[in-house]
């Protein structure tokens, strides 16, 4: 499955960003999908994840109550809508794909997901 990032860009501390991720060349609505984002020196770490279905979801404590994951099978998307973003959350981010349907989501936290697609940027300004 082929993923591609959109929606980054600079906001100041405060703002709201929402990002998308089209999927094409798979059976989008069988994989879990996730985000996980990578800041300069640092390595990538987990964001959030849904399961196939979209009922449930998954994220990092760091993002937990500010960030929400969506999905639209009809349309192979995935988005990321981020609110009361800070410098912190700066960093480049990549949407997933991953097969471990069965396990914990949180699975996924540990281990990444099996395809990632090219990032998009997002710079929180103080």
């Amino acid at each position: 499955v082929q993923l591609q990032a959109s929606g980054g860009g600079l906001v100041q501390a405060g703002g709201s960003l929402r990002l998308s991720c089209a999927a094409s060349g798979g059976a989008f609505s069988t994989y879990d999908m996730g985000w996980f984002r990578q800041a300069p020196g640092k390595e990538r770490e987990f964001v959030a994840a849904i399961r196939w279905s979209g009922g449930i979801t998954y994220y990092a404590d760091s993002v937990k109550g500010r960030f929400t994951i969506s999905r639209d099978n009809t349309k192979n998307t995935v988005h990321l809508q981020m609110n009361s973003l800070e410098p912190e959350d700066t960093a480049v981010y990549y949407c997933a794909a991953g097969s471990r349907t069965s396990v914990s989501l949180s699975y996924y936290y540990r281990n990444g997901m099996n395809y990632s697609g090219k990032g998009t940027l997002v710079t929180v300004s103080s």
